[in-house]
Parts: C-alpha cells; structure tokens; sequence
C-alpha cells in the first residue's frame, strides 16, 4: 500500500481496529515550523491573512493563518519533514486560535486554499514535493505559488485528482472559486480582488479611506453651508435692493405727488388771479 492510500485509509478505520502501534499524539500539538525567510515574506503572509480577516470579519466559519504546521499523518515519523504552508485557508470550520492544524481533530478537513511564498532554498520543495502532498494526499481544491522577489505567481485547480494551471485574465489575475474572489499584484504584493475588480483592502487602508470619505463629506458639508451662506447673502443683497428700489419708486411717488401739488396750487392761483384782473392781455 503507498503512503498515500495508507493515510487514507486511516480516515475511515473504525478507532478499535486501528492497530496498537498506531499511536495518535495528543491534542493541542504545538506548531514547528521555522521562520520565514525575510522580512519580505513575513509582511506577504500577514497581508494576506489581515485582508481576508478584514473582508471576513462578519463570518465564523473559515480558518485562515500562516506558517503553521498541518499534522496529517497519526504516524508522526512519516511527517515529521513536512512544514505547514505559508498561507492556507479551510472553510467551513471554526473560526478560533489554534497552535497547529490537527487533520483528525478537525473532521478530517484539509485547506482549501494554500499559498507557498518562494525563496531561493524553498522553491524547488513548493514546486515539487510539497505540490504533489497538496495533490494527493490534502486533495486542496486550490495551490498557488508567490515570489514576492522576482513576483513569479502560478495558481492551480484540482481537477479529476491532478492539479491543472490556472489561466489569468486580462489584468494577470487568477480567479480562486474556493474564495470567490481574484488573486493578484499590486504594488509588488500579491493580493485579494472581489469579483468586480475592488482590490479588498487591510484594516488601515479601510481606517485611511474612511478618514478620506470623512474629511471629503466633511469638505463637501462645508462647502454646502459656504454656497447656503453665499445664497443666503445673495438674497439679503436682493432684499436691499428691492427695498432701496421700493424706497426709490416711493421718493419718486411722493416728488409726483409734490409736483402735483404744486401744479394745483399754481392752477388755483392763477384761478383766483383771472376772478379778480381777468384774463391776461397779450398787449
């Protein structure tokens, strides 16, 4: 039996019939898994596991971490060279701190999702050994590969138990159906893209957009009270226009009404004139 079939098949082994030199170690198994190999790869993990929490926040079922052991085998020498994935996602299961990933104490659930972060001494393993693990035995519906130095990305779909290679679009992305959003570069980092292109952002750039659209509203708020301001002067000018237009029509009233008063009194003069001399004689 190969080792794959002999892992297998310890799923589906009633526990009283597993044979006594199986030994299952204790729960709680710490993880042993090196560090990253710089400072590049570190900030890359940590990214990706801070988008996808951020744009997850509101869910409890999926499990997404970095650099931490997946313990496979109860037969723990047969694992005992195998390092957990950079970044790996399992849906479908609780979202809570564990030390390590234990597949027998976890349903017999495998990621679903595994990102490898190339290096130079890395690279030629999560290329080959650690893709075909990935393969055949966790069966992960999705494998991807990062170098976060040169920017060489590679994703995979497990089609009919074989790993067949993802094609980009036309932004260079590639479309992860586990996650149901894209992967691809920005800015020299591999990251998360929604369905419609949004890149999905880290707690800091939403923190600094929410501060943008704030200061914007803040801006456009003030701006709206500036121009209410303006109109409101603008109607105040009116007003005293209309009024010094009103008090003009009613100067121009009362020099009418004055002028015709003068009228009447100098017709009534010369009325009074004409009772007493006469009309005027043009001699």
């Amino acid at each position: 039996m190969s080792f794959t079939q002999d892992v297998k098949s310890l799923d589906v082994i009633p526990q009283d019939v597993i044979p006594e030199e199986i030994i299952f170690p204790p729960g709680e198994i710490e993880s042993n898994e090196p560090p990253l190999e710089t400072y590049l790869h570190l900030q890359q993990m940590l990214l990706l596991i801070k988008c996808l929490d951020w744009l997850w926040r509101e869910r409890n079922d999926y499990f997404a971490t970095g650099n931490l052991t997946i313990y496979y085998s109860p037969q723990q020498r047969k694992s005992e060279d195998f390092r957990g994935p950079d970044f790996f996602v399992v849906l479908n299961t609780e979202n809570k701190p564990r030390k390590s990933w234990v597949t027998w104490e976890e349903n017999g659930k495998y990621p679903n999702v595994i990102i490898e972060l190339l290096s130079s001494s890395t690279a030629q393993t999560d290329r080959g050994s650690k893709k075909q693990i990935y393969q055949d035995i966790f069966r992960t519906p999705e494998y991807f590969w990062f170098d976060p130095e040169s920017l060489e990305f590679v994703g995979f779909e497990l089609l009919r138990g074989t790993y067949s290679q993802l094609q980009p679009n036309e932004q260079g992305w590639l479309w992860s159906e586990q996650l149901e959003l894209y992967l691809g570069i920005h800015q020299r980092k591999l990251r998360f893209f929604t369905r419609e292109g949004q890149l999905v952002a880290t707690p800091e750039e939403a923190a600094i957009t929410q501060q943008q659209r704030a200061e914007q509203e803040q801006q456009r708020a003030e701006q709206e009270q500036q121009r209410a301001e303006q109109e409101q002067q603008r109607a105040e000018q009116e007003q005293q226009r209309a009024e010094q237009e009103q008090q003009r029509a009613e100067q121009e009233q009362q020099r009418a009404e004055q002028e015709q008063q003068r009228a009447e009194q100098a017709e009534a003069l010369l009325a009074r004139y004409r009772e007493r001399f006469g009309e005027f004689s043009e001699e």
